[in-house]
């Protein structure tokens, strides 16, 4: 039978069409009930694994999801205890492990994951951590701290978290992910994407390590100060914030890469992108600093208040991210398939790596399930796909230079 969406021969006994992964069956071609990374979800749900780590997790998510819920309980603990040096540490350091650990596990890009990570994390920390010791200690705030407020808020204060810190920080989180992204051996999507949430959990890391250095160093709670209110920071900035941080900037790293067989460069999408993800740290350190005034100095209700605040932006993050990759992810194939082939497509001989049934030879999805072959590290894509563009050249006979 012909695929109705991009007219390719596909086998009668297929779900997918194997080129441009429209559902043959319901005749929904918006697979909105099957992610194109995760075919099993739903594009709109709230699930993090499937959305941060989108390149091989599918086979074993419950890894992630476990470490994660370990170091959160470990912070969470150590926090109502008092341990506040110990607490922070592992609030900053939780995500980026966990997401570092991914990376090598799945081995996204192949022999070369520590080179990669490192350009990407340190590069961005190292930068973080001087701007950040710029505006908290050279510029500062009235404020001491979030969660130790005096009067009320003030409109030098606003322009520091609305306009400064979103602005420069989001231009700083672009610089190793624009760089990484526009080298050929990473110019995909899914690679743009990743490389942005790196860069965004390190921002993240650095940043929290900057802000609460006294209470590092100070190794005691303050006076005054409830349990209560030490966890709500505690999970707000090792926890939430990495992932708001990562999600947006990861979203216009992915619009920087483009659709395409190389990267897009500075587009309307990527300016865009990059506009949306200053808009989104403008409303989660607006949001922050305005709800740390509820119920006075300290006050517990003022710092979980920022929690909620914070889940809610990364809700609608997620969303947000899962909606973009998969339309992404359909319309790269359908352009792909209109060209003849794609260098991101399967081998001769690959597996499906989430349901390992065979995958038709160069295909960019399974014709069983769904899952977009994009989705998977591109050292598992068959044999002829180790090459890197051998499943194009297979296709439309042309070879490198």
């Amino acid at each position: 039978m012909v695929c109705p969406r991009c007219s390719s021969d596909v086998p009668e006994v297929s779900h997918f069409c194997h080129h441009c992964g429209n559902d043959m069956r319901t005749g929904d071609s918006e697979r909105k009930n099957a992610y194109a990374a995760r075919p099993d979800e739903a594009v709109a749900s709230f699930k993090l694994v499937s959305t941060i780590m989108p390149q091989g997790s599918g086979k074993q998510p419950y890894t992630y999801k476990v470490a994660l819920g370990i170091a959160l309980l470990l912070t969470v603990v150590t926090a109502a205890l008092g341990a506040l040096p110990v607490a922070i540490m592992i609030a900053a350091f939780a995500i980026p492990i966990v997401y570092i650990i991914y990376l090598y596990d799945v081995n996204l890009w192949e022999d070369e994951p520590i080179p990669v990570v490192a350009a990407a994390f340190v590069l961005t920390g190292v930068l973080a951590a001087l701007f950040t010791w710029i505006w908290s200690d050279k510029v500062g705030l009235s404020i001491a701290t979030i969660g130790e407020n005096r009067s009320g808020p003030s409109l030098r204060d606003l322009l520091i978290v609305l306009l400064l810190v979103p602005v420069v920080s989001e231009l700083i989180r672009q610089i190793g992910p624009l760089y990484l992204a526009s080298r050929p051996r990473y110019d995909d999507l899914m690679d743009g994407f990743t490389f942005g949430v790196v860069a965004g959990v390190g921002y993240a890391c650095f940043e929290t390590l900057v802000l609460h250095w006294g209470w590092i160093s100070g190794g005691f709670a303050g006076p005054g100060s409830s349990a209560g209110t030490w966890i709500s920071i505690v999970v707000l900035h090792g926890f939430i914030k990495p992932l708001v941080y990562g999600s947006a900037t990861g979203l216009a790293g992915a619009e920087f890469s483009g659709l395409g067989e190389k990267y897009d460069g500075f587009t309307p999408r990527w300016v865009g992108g990059l506009l949306q993800a200053m808009v989104v740290n403008a409303l989660f350190q607006g949001g922050i600093y305005l709800l740390g005034f509820v119920g006075g100095r300290g006050s517990t209700i003022g710092a979980i208040l920022g929690v909620v605040w914070g889940l809610l932006l990364l809700g609608a993050l997620i969303i947000r991210v899962r909606t973009v990759l998969h339309k992404g992810l359909l319309e790269a194939a359908l352009e792909s398939a209109a060209r003849g082939g794609s260098n991101h497509a399967s081998g001769d001989l690959a597996f499906c790596s989430r349901c390992e049934m065979p995958l038709l030879p160069h295909s960019d999805f399974c014709s069983a399930c769904g899952n977009s072959v994009r989705s998977v590290p591109k050292s598992a894509r068959g044999v002829t796909a180790a090459t890197g563009a051998s499943g194009y050249e297979a296709t439309t006979g042309e070879t490198q230079a």
